[in-house]
């Protein structure tokens, strides 16, 4: 039996959000879904920033990252993820609408793990968001660092 871990959704979408979220709490997949709205959000929660200040427990075992934001876009967040010796093993799945071979490519040359365009129909992005929780929140072996870094507190 796998132990279910903590997912952190990063999407400035309502709309796309709530669907990630029950899809993933349907089949639960996670203990716990954080949803931020966008990437300065993010950054703040990894760093313990802000209102994150006093947050406890590990990193997350993946990361949903939506690409398109406000303040913080995800590229930023992404390459200052994947830039931090502390952070860079955490798996990062970008999950955006965007079609662009710029952004695929970029993602990749930044340290992405995985690149998946959202679906348009609800039931596929439902599935989407499904199979990648599965995978990545309990299929995938994470590097030990990954669960508990230098960042960790009791």
């Amino acid at each position: 039996m796998h132990t279910l871990k903590r997912i952190l959704l990063v999407d400035d979408s309502p709309r796309d959000t709530e669907l990630a979220l029950k899809a993933l709490e349907a089949h639960n997949l996670a203990n716990e879904v954080i949803a931020l709205r966008d990437g300065a959000e993010a950054l703040d929660y990894l760093y313990r920033r802000g209102e994150f200040a006093a947050r406890t427990g590990g990193e997350p075992a993946v990361i949903l990252l939506d690409l398109k934001m406000p303040r913080v876009d995800g590229m930023e967040v992404l390459r200052e993820i994947k830039s931090d010796p502390a952070l860079k093993l955490i798996p990062v799945v970008v999950m955006t609408s965007s079609r662009e071979e710029q952004d695929l490519l970029n993602s990749y040359q930044l340290g992405v793990n995985a690149f998946v365009v959202k679906p348009v129909k609800f039931q596929e992005f439902v599935d989407a968001v499904k199979q990648v929780g599965a995978f990545w929140a309990v299929l995938n072996e994470p590097p030990p660092r990954s669960l508990s870094g230098p960042n960790e507190k009791p």
